[in-house]
């Protein structure tokens, strides 16, 4: 039997001939943060970085929830991907985000999705709390932007693995 690739296919080259690459989706990070001024500069910072992430942004409790849930109007998995990681502030209106965390570690499709907390909180009680509700990591927001680069480049070296665009 003749093959419909030829000569060339990649069956000719030692290649499995069947298999095909499928496009390389974005990692997705959901950054839980009602500060826009903080969510810009994050984005900023991840194109300064040349980082292959994209940010999808909630600002509180309640939209963490419906994000992650899949709930309106974030039911569209397509346009509101369940994230690889999620950056998490802890003062937040409606829910703080130590009840956040405690929320997605106990939902069984959530429980292992890595967490880093950001804060601005330098608090040891607050530091001692996200652990004790389940955060993989807990990061004060830096100060500068050059130590914001820095920073995200560590994130996507550490928890998402990614690679310059």
């Amino acid at each position: 039997m003749k093959h419909a690739f030829g000569a060339n296919s990649s069956t000719a080259r030692g290649g499995s001939g069947g298999a095909r690459a499928l496009p390389l989706q974005p990692v997705t990070v959901l950054h839980i943060d009602d500060d826009p001024n903080d969510t810009a500069l994050l984005q900023a910072a991840i194109r300064h970085a040349a980082l292959s992430f994209s940010i999808q942004n909630v600002q509180d409790g309640d939209e963490a929830i419906a994000y992650l849930s899949g709930a309106e109007p974030y039911n569209d998995r397509c346009r509101y991907p369940l994230p690889s990681l999620i950056l998490l502030d802890l003062k937040l209106p409606r829910q703080t985000g130590h009840e956040i965390l405690k929320w997605i570690r106990n939902h069984p499709g959530l429980a292992q999705m890595p967490v880093v907390v950001l804060s601005g909180s330098e608090l040891k009680e607050d530091i001692k709390q996200a652990y004790v509700c389940g955060a993989n990591s807990y990061v004060v927001k830096p100060i500068g932007f050059e130590a914001l680069v820095g920073l995200v480049k560590n994130i996507g070296a550490v928890w998402l693995a990614t690679r310059p665009v």
